[in-house]
């Protein structure tokens, strides 16, 4: 996979996952509240968003709602379950909670499935 394609489909996740955080908190997700939430210029929001609704990930109501499709809250789900569980498992080890997010959030993306489900195995057998 080139570096191009790949940090395009980071950018993509990175979008879906902040659309189902901000879901949790607000009733109605808009394009400024993304790019608050990601300190992003509102055209580059645009863009992403036009992006997503190509993809089928997303679909935005008359009256500028985002909203994710099935396919959208499902890859979203994914990667924000990743991205809590490499988090709680790094802070865990030790690493300050600014770092263990920041580093998670790059995980998250590279990770293969394999060892994800590795990880998450061995803190369920080792909560504490």
């Amino acid at each position: 996979m080139s570096y191009q394609k790949h940090k395009s489909e980071e950018s993509v996740e990175d979008y879906l996952e902040t659309i189902l955080i901000l879901n949790k908190s607000l009733a109605n997700v808009r394009s400024i509240d993304i790019a608050n939430e990601l300190n992003y210029s509102k055209p580059s929001v645009s863009v992403a968003m036009k992006n997503l609704r190509q993809k089928g990930y997303v679909t935005v109501s008359g009256e500028g709602f985002i909203l994710l499709t099935e396919e959208g809250r499902a890859l979203a789900e994914t990667v924000y379950e990743r991205h809590s569980v490499l988090s709680r498992w790094l802070i865990r080890l030790g690493v300050t909670p600014e770092t263990a997010i920041a580093d998670a959030c790059k995980m998250e993306h590279d990770m293969s499935a394999e060892s994800f489900e590795a990880v998450k195995a061995y803190l369920l057998k080792n909560p504490s």
